[in-house]
């Protein structure tokens, strides 16, 4: 009698298929009210053959429900888990938590990362105190390329100069430098690329961060998007980028020199606007330090002025600027308006070529001229232009040819 009671009060029987993870299938049988912890047990009997070695192996599997892929819990039965019959359970082995690192573990790897950190200037000369100096002359020790580099600002000054003096004969060179002056007010609003921006600022970053950005990463969109979202807790984002001013205080300094313009004789007027529009286009082509240059040296702890002053002497060549930093500072920045010396062997060759004589009529040239004085950079630019290249070919044949012999 109490065994039929037990069967009227038992509750419904499932079948349910069990896959275990070496690919083992059978069938098995159990009540509703068979708690999950059971159903497991008997599981790993079945793939044991009937026997447990470790006790601890329950704890250390897992059952799931392979159509809605929940992990069953073991406290919970079968019903309270909403298992149907026919329904098929996963036997699965729980990964292995991994190990928690040692006190030890932690300290070494802090203490590498502060290993890993880059010193600063106090303490890269606490480092080298007690080194001893050497007199050695670093010019001797620059590339060609270097040497090039130094020599052709030098001649660019010296012809620049000449320029201007051939380029004064002509009548129409007022006429000529005001639309060259206007070509440079064009270029000064085409600083950050529009699509750029745009394609920045409708993901939701502000216009001030993406200018920003696009400036620091060379107007590559997926570069500024990413330094956009490593900065976005940076308090320093909205900073100005280093040698940038307000646009006010450019053009009160703009509009100082020509009211002082225009006084003298009717001769003189034309020779004033000319040089008044010299002055113009060399203020527009001040030199402009690689931002991110700057924030690298300044981060070192440099002064932002005198960062600005490497990166010129070194044309934006960041490595070379901190050299010049850590060295003895040669050439200095007052150096570099020096030109060639004019009875030189090297600037007679160049004003005897043909080529150069031509293009120092023509004001492109002088424009080249001034842009590459104060932005190496261009230099590409101005080489791959047709009437400039020219230019610049012969300058760079006949120093090298000159500097080996």
């Amino acid at each position: 009698m109490f065994v039929q009671e037990e069967k009227i009060f038992a509750g419904k029987v499932l079948r349910l298929h069990i896959c275990a993870s070496d690919g083992a299938e059978w069938l098995e049988e159990a009540t509703e009210d068979t708690s999950v912890e059971k159903l497991k047990e008997r599981c790993l009997k079945h793939c044991a053959h009937g026997s447990l070695e470790d006790p601890k192996s329950i704890t250390h599997h897992k059952l799931i429900h392979a159509a809605s892929e929940r992990v069953l819990s073991d406290a919970r039965t079968i019903l309270e888990e909403n298992i149907q019959d026919q329904d098929v359970l996963l036997l699965i082995k729980k990964r292995a938590p991994s190990p928690l690192p040692k006190m030890a573990e932690v300290s070494a790897e802090e203490k590498k990362k502060q290993d890993q950190k880059a010193p600063d200037k106090e303490a890269i000369l606490r480092a080298t105190a007690n080194l001893p100096s050497y007199n050695m002359d670093r010019a001797a020790v620059q590339t060609n390329m270097r040497d090039f580099q130094t020599e052709l600002r030098k001649i660019l000054v010296s012809l620049i100069e000449v320029a201007q003096k051939l380029l004064a004969l002509n009548p129409d060179a007022v006429e000529l430098f005001k639309k060259a002056n206007a070509m440079l007010d064009e270029d000064e609003d085409e600083r950050v690329d529009e699509a750029a921006l745009r394609q920045l600022t409708e993901m939701g970053f502000p216009e001030n961060r993406a200018t920003k950005a696009l400036q620091l990463n060379h107007m590559s969109v997926p570069q500024a998007m990413e330094w956009l979202i490593e900065h976005a807790e940076d308090p320093t984002i909205d900073t100005p980028l280093p040698g940038q001013a307000p646009s006010g205080a450019e053009g009160a300094t703009a509009a100082a020199p020509e009211a002082a313009a225009g006084a003298g004789t009717a001769d003189e007027e034309a020779r004033d606007e000319l040089t008044e529009i010299f002055k113009k286009i060399r203020r527009k082509r001040e030199f402009r330090a690689d931002a991110r240059a700057v924030i690298s040296l300044m981060e070192m702890g440099f002064d932002e002025k005198e960062v600005i002053d490497a990166l010129r002497v070194n044309n934006n060549q960041q490595n070379a600027a901190c050299e010049w930093l850590l060295g003895d500072r040669k050439p200095s920045p007052e150096e570099l308006d020096k030109g060639i010396d004019p009875d030189s062997p090297l600037f007679q060759a160049i004003l005897d070529n043909p080529v150069v004589q031509l293009g120092l009529t023509n004001p492109k040239t002088l424009l080249a001229f001034e842009d590459m004085l104060e932005n190496p950079l261009n230099s590409t630019q101005w080489m791959n232009d047709p009437e400039t290249g020219p230019v610049m070919l012969q300058i760079s044949r006949i120093f090298q040819t000159l500097n080996r012999t």
